[in-house]
């Protein structure tokens, strides 16, 4: 069975009012941050960065199968009987918080699975997130077809100004053979994505990993391709599907979906995003970053092409910086949409510091498009080159003075409150259940000023410390 969608004035992930809280997530005692516009995590190694980015990212990825809506079999009976039902949308969002409570409960007891790792690991973890409900927004066309082949079995819509579902066969009662599991399942995907689909943005990630993924793609399409045909040659009562994600169960979810995005590469560059076709400037300044463009050949091989050479290099020929950015450049011109929100992990992985400053600006001009980005990061430069984005944003001669002497755009920049910040450091906080303040790992939030920008106390204190060291070599003999 296949769906169809479409949708009116609704954007996914458009919803931003998610807030998130766990506890004992792996160096993480008790945390909690709020997903803005462009979410920040920084701080010292091991302070729980990735645990939090994986988190979130593997309870974006699988909500769905978490969330759990029941529907009433006498509907499925009367659908069968009269061919058509009528469900109001509002008797379901006011079981929303219960729904998404027991979906975190389910989630969290899958988050060995997400982090490939051991069952113990996550005994006491506690992960929840909690939403805006009393915002949702019903203003929007929703339509889904269910077909079977080229047959269209039965409908599912929504009109703008209304809040019922209305359910509809299309095709004559004695012909219908589909399982009431399936028509119950179908229409809660259905009111799941009504209801939520507006606060959860659809992910992309790129892991710390990436850069492996991309240079040993070839060996890992050799792997695929060789199970492939032991599987043809074997039992045919064998799975593929579970065969194939056996090869990568030690590893984490973001690394596995980055290894599969890597194998479908060719597949990938046949596809546009909104971005290629109306914000060709945003790909020009990627292109800039990486000094030149990534193609990928009939027969499946991916090269990176200098600007201003005739050249084709591999990626093992490749810089580091290439690899990097890989997975992002295919995202922006292939796949991104709007709502999307782009998880990276350490974007400042192999690039100058100039480039990380491209690269901050790159992030800007996303989300004032209407993509949502979440970045883990060590890096001073990116962070100091989003404050200037942050001051420069205002409507003061002087500041416009400045952006046209130094290049910046308009679109490149940023209000503060479309950004969230947050330190991963031991600080004094309550633990739930007690009193008094216990110091221990956690996110704290960072102060952001209109007009000086983020505070990043981590970078600062260590930049202070070089300054006073330097200043003692120099001054000391005086």
């Amino acid at each position: 069975m296949v769906g169809d969608d479409a949708y009116g004035g609704k954007l996914r992930g458009m919803n931003t009012a998610m807030k998130i809280k766990v506890k004992n997530l792996g160096a993480l005692k008790q945390a909690e941050f709020t997903l803005g516009d462009l979410t920040i995590i920084c701080g010292y190694n091991n302070m729980g960065k990735t645990y939090a980015t994986y988190a979130l990212f593997g309870f974006l990825s699988t909500w769905r199968r978490m969330f759990a809506i029941q529907i009433n079999a006498n509907k499925i009976k009367q659908l069968l009987a009269d061919g058509v039902i009528r469900l109001d949308i509002q008797e379901y969002i006011k079981q929303s918080e219960q729904i998404v409570t027991k979906g975190c409960q389910a989630y969290t007891q899958e988050l060995p699975k997400i982090f490939a790792a051991r069952a113990e690991r996550f005994k006491t973890t506690d992960f929840q997130i909690s939403l805006d409900i009393q915002n949702i927004s019903l203003a929007f066309d929703f339509t889904r077809e269910i077909t079977s082949g080229e047959t269209s079995l039965f409908s599912i819509t929504k009109s703008e100004k209304s809040t019922e579902l209305v359910v509809t066969l299309l095709v004559e009662k004695k012909k219908v053979k589909i399982s009431t599991d399936i028509l119950k399942r179908t229409i809660a995907n259905a009111l799941k994505d009504i209801i939520f689909e507006q606060f959860l943005p659809n992910p992309f990630i790129a892991s710390a990993e990436r850069t492996g993924a991309a240079i040993f793609r070839k060996e890992l399409n050799f792997t695929r391709n060789r199970l492939l045909k032991e599987m043809v040659q074997a039992d045919k009562n064998i799975n593929p599907r579970e065969l194939l994600s056996n090869v990568y169960q030690g590893y984490a979810l973001p690394i596995e979906k980055n290894v599969d995005f890597a194998q479908e590469l060719e597949t990938i560059f046949q596809q546009s995003s909104f971005i290629t076709e109306k914000y060709p400037h945003v790909l020009a300044d990627f292109a800039d970053i990486i000094g030149g463009k990534y193609t990928v050949t009939r027969n499946d091989q991916l090269y990176y092409e200098p600007k201003g050479k005739r050249i084709k290099l591999s990626m093992d020929e490749s810089s580091s910086a290439v690899r990097s950015l890989l997975d992002i450049g295919f995202y922006l011109r292939h796949e991104a949409q709007l709502g999307d929100l782009l998880m990276v992990d350490e974007p400042e992985m192999n690039l100058h510091p100039e480039n990380q400053r491209r690269i901050a600006r790159l992030f800007a001009q996303l989300v004032n498009l209407g993509i949502k980005v979440f970045i883990t990061t060590q890096s001073d430069y990116i962070i100091k080159e989003l404050n200037t984005l942050i001051m420069l944003n205002h409507d003061k001669p002087h500041l416009k003075r400045i952006a046209q002497v130094e290049n910046y755009r308009q679109e490149e920049l940023i209000s503060s409150e479309k950004i969230k910040v947050y330190i991963a450091e031991k600080a004094s906080i309550i633990l739930d259940g007690e009193t008094k303040k216990t110091k221990c790992q956690t996110l704290t939030p960072a102060n952001i000023s209109p007009e000086l920008g983020i505070e990043a106390r981590s970078f600062d204190t260590t930049i202070e410390t070089m300054n006073r060291i330097q200043e003692a070599i120099i001054w000391s003999e005086e």
